[in-house]
């Protein structure tokens, strides 16, 4: 069964024991909190060791999990490849010492007259170099669709170089349809061997202008989504990233609810 979760982009303002909290009480089974953000729930790179260990057992107290730890860590850049990957390093440090299995990174805007092979290459072998350290620290590496890798088959060429059972993709399913040049199912069938953590949110397919909607009601089929998961057997988590949008008392229900009713849908499709 898949499970659901939060970014705290819903609630920057609230500490992580608000966070699980409210995970709790609106019937989420996980949080994703994002490092570096100026967000208040404390899961930060500066966070000391008993900051770390007081964290980790609000979150044993708690039975919410945390799912995913995002970050901003980024390797097309040769310029500044190696500062990212001393970074890295260091979150999956702290992601082992919360209590979070998996690492969301991104490959990162890809510089002038590179070429995308390159680009590969760069990102591949960055991930190759904390590879061996996340797996010794039970940690998922998971390289978001976003950015200038939108594209799944770019994502999916840099998996096959890595080929590591510590690295694996972060399918944000709106992205490789909005900017990839993807449908949902070849984004899926290219990305499936792979996908260890998912990102929903709906909205327009516009690409001049973002505009988030309820899932449902904008562009992006999160039903084909989740019956393309189902299939797979995939018991993971999605994972809402709604930013500078609605109340999270709005938009958090409503939002569950939705995925909900289309797993139930499912549910009978199969039985039927």
């Amino acid at each position: 069964m898949m499970k659901f979760a939060f970014m705290s982009f819903s609630c920057p303002e609230l500490t992580l024991a608000e966070m699980l909290s409210l995970a709790r009480n609106t019937g989420y089974d996980g949080i994703e909190p994002r490092a570096g953000s100026n967000h208040n729930h404390g899961v930060e790179l500066t966070a000391d060791a008993a900051t770390r260990r007081a964290l980790r057992e609000q979150v044993t107290e708690s039975e919410i999990e945390i799912c995913c730890l995002a970050t901003s860590c980024r390797y097309a850049d040769p310029e500044t490849v190696q500062a990212e990957i001393d970074s890295t390093l260091r979150y999956i440090d702290l992601a082992a010492d919360v209590g979070a299995p998996r690492l969301r990174v991104f490959g990162g805007k890809i510089g002038v007259g590179v070429l995308r092979e390159a680009a590969i290459d760069n990102v591949a072998q960055a991930l190759a170099a904390v590879a061996n350290h996340a797996q010794d620290r039970g940690i998922t590496i998971c390289l978001e669709t976003h950015d200038d890798w939108c594209n799944p088959a770019h994502v999916a060429a840099v998996m096959t170089q890595v080929n590591h059972p510590a690295i694996a993709v972060n399918w944000d399913i709106m992205h490789p349809v909005r900017a990839g040049g993807a449908t949902m199912e070849s984004a899926h069938d290219i990305l499936q061997p792979w996908i260890q953590h998912v990102h929903v949110h709906d909205g327009s397919t516009r690409l001049d202008k973002l505009e988030m909607l309820p899932i449902g009601t904008g562009d992006i089929n999160h039903f084909l989504a989740i019956e393309l998961l189902h299939a797979d057997n995939y018991t993971g988590y999605l994972s809402g990233e709604w930013i500078n949008w609605e109340p999270y008392a709005v938009h958090l229900p409503r939002e569950l609810a939705q995925l909900e009713i289309y797993l139930a849908e499912i549910a009978l499709e199969e039985a039927a």
